[in-house]
């Protein structure tokens, strides 16, 4: 994408699922003078694996550490919708949850988890999240008599999402360049502490820009985040 989005919502399944496949793409965003709602999902309350430590006590751990990312970024808003980790499931409440995010926002792009690997293993709630993301974006959030409750008594006007980024999929055909937003990748990653098994601060840029360099047909000291892109009819 060339054009910096104006209204961006970001629909991650768990703490640390965005910042690790689109951070780079929103700081840029960001800097460029684009509004961004984080949604979280879940609470993050499963993701350890240190027996010590309660499902409760991990998720606030989680949301905090969410939270911080999104400061670090400078992500002006953070919905947290407090599923379990693990639970999220393909119905009308989360997909009502969506809309109404979605009608709320106004977004001219939505990024979320790719909802269709084929050959890699994908986390049920990151497939899930992809697929009510896509239906709420589609045709729900779009027509005023898909939960007309949102409409008629919480006065949230129809949207159409023109564009949904999905990261993580096997088909990118969306590349957008972050070799110059890399630092504040790094800095909302390593607020995750939680996940990064013990990881140095060097570690982590190591994991970082491994995952993010460009290796053929460039020069070495290219970084990006691949997605596929999906677009929708706006008039």
């Amino acid at each position: 994408m060339e054009e910096t989005p104006q209204r961006v919502l970001v629909i991650t399944p768990h703490p640390d699922d965005a910042d690790f496949w689109c951070s780079g793409t929103i700081a840029k965003w960001i800097g460029d003078g684009a509004t961004v709602r984080y949604v979280l999902c879940t609470d993050g309350g499963k993701g350890t694996t240190d027996p010590n430590i309660s499902s409760a006590e991990l998720s606030k751990i989680r949301e905090q550490e969410q939270a911080d990312a999104a400061e670090s970024l400078g992500v002006q808003e953070l919905v947290l919708l407090h599923h379990p980790d693990g639970f999220l499931e393909d119905d009308d409440e989360f997909r009502k949850e969506l809309v109404r995010q979605i009608r709320q926002v106004q977004p001219d792009v939505v990024l979320c988890p790719e909802p269709y690997r084929k050959n890699l293993a994908w986390h049920r709630d990151h497939r899930i999240t992809g697929q009510v993301t896509l239906d709420a974006v589609f045709p729900c959030a779009r027509d005023h008599l898909h939960f007309v409750e949102l409409w008629r008594d919480e006065g949230l006007e129809p949207h159409k999402t023109g564009t949904i980024l999905f990261w993580g999929t096997e088909q990118a055909d969306t590349i957008i360049d972050i070799s110059d937003s890399m630092n504040a990748k790094f800095k909302a990653v390593s607020a995750h502490q939680s996940q990064m098994g013990g990881r140095t601060a060097q570690e982590i840029e190591e994991f970082i820009n491994e995952r993010a360099q460009v290796s053929e047909g460039g020069s070495g000291k290219e970084y990006v985040e691949a997605f596929r892109k999906i677009t929708f009819r706006t008039t």
